[in-house]
């Protein structure tokens, strides 16, 4: 059955990568007549020229000013791709929190006054399924969290998914997308988790050794394309096949791991993010501790996607672009490792 092509598409967050560069190839597609950007700051001016001829709106989704952005384009298509999960980037935890769930709010309620929009496309996170010692070997879309998150993108997401619920039991003519991305991972996208592998040492903790699955980048691009581009209604996991041991991925990044008790996780992640090196959330922590893993089946079988790269090819790739280098000066390491531990010891 021919999918129907949309003819004009809203991409929110496209000063980030994601958003911008789906904007991007949105736009080298002839069959789609016009593709609108929105966020509240420009994108970079790479990415800008990038984009070609997708056009740029300067407008925040909290304002119901939105409503006239969609209304007066006619928009059909909407790919809400600006969920932040990084405090620090956002401007701190309010004002993350207040774009991620009020913005979502202010986006859905503009579309549902629409009566041109058919389709709305959300990028997730696993993370819904929070991370705990509890948790199933493996998710699929139906299980619930062992512990519901408690705070942070985690707790976001899952808000703006019942958002996402509502409206579509109230325009059921649209057709809804929910995609639950793992992390993201590749050479060019820059994410806390990237710049944790950049550490010149890592920081774990003591006694736990988490499975971690990614996504290369080009695959996550590739999945939010399809969605804006065909009928796919449903909630997805989208990650890469098989998964990585994280002491296996600070091996293969070519870093030094620095075990730290789990008293002293706390501490750590706070001198790392009040230095501005890695903006650590408690969720995230939490993940690096128990990891997590989602079944796949539904994104083959349904949504008709595999990806391209495996969770160890994409880190890899990631390694590779990222140019790390394997080892520092041993003399650099072990006073690095020695401030780690004297503040975590000093915390405790």
């Amino acid at each position: 059955m021919p999918q129907p092509t949309p003819s004009v598409v809203l991409v929110t967050g496209v000063s980030g990568f994601l958003g911008g560069h789906l904007a991007a190839r949105l736009a080298a597609n002839p069959d789609i007549d016009r593709v609108l950007g929105v966020d509240t700051v420009p994108p970079p001016r790479d990415l800008l020229k990038r984009m070609g001829r997708a056009e740029f709106v300067r407008a925040d989704i909290r304002n119901p000013l939105i409503s006239k952005v969609i209304s007066s384009a006619s928009v059909d298509t909407v790919v809400h791709a600006s969920l932040s999960a990084s405090p620090g980037s956002a401007g701190g935890r309010a004002t993350m929190k207040e774009m991620n769930v009020i913005g979502t709010m202010q986006l859905l309620a503009a579309c549902q006054k629409a009566t041109t929009v058919r389709r709305v496309v959300l990028k997730s996170t696993t993370a819904v399924y929070g991370s705990s010692p509890r948790d199933p070997a493996v998710f699929d879309e139906a299980t619930g969290p062992k512990d519901l998150p408690s705070g942070g993108y985690a707790k976001d997401a899952a808000e703006i998914e019942g958002y996402l619920r509502g409206f579509r039991r109230r325009r059921p003519d649209v057709t809804t997308t929910v995609l639950r991305f793992a992390n993201f991972i590749g050479p060019r996208i820059d994410t806390v988790l990237t710049r944790y592998f950049a550490l010149p040492v890592v920081p774990t903790v003591l006694g736990f050794d988490a499975r971690v699955q990614l996504l290369h980048e080009e695959d996550a691009l590739a999945v939010l394309e399809r969605a804006a581009t065909h009928e796919l209604p449903g909630v997805f996991n989208v990650a890469a096949d098989g998964v990585l041991m994280l002491s296996q991925a600070i091996r293969r990044a070519g870093k030094v791991a620095v075990p730290v008790p789990m008293s002293a996780v706390g501490p750590v992640s706070r001198v790392l993010r009040g230095a501005r090196v890695v903006d650590f959330s408690p969720e995230q922590m939490r993940f690096l501790n128990f990891g997590r893993v989602v079944d796949l089946h539904r994104l083959r079988e349904e949504f008709g996607f595999v990806p391209r790269w495996t969770t160890t090819q994409a880190f890899d790739d990631f390694v590779r672009g990222q140019a790390l280098r394997p080892i520092l000066g041993a003399e650099r390491i072990e006073a690095i490792e020695r401030g780690v531990l004297s503040v975590a010891k000093a915390l405790r």
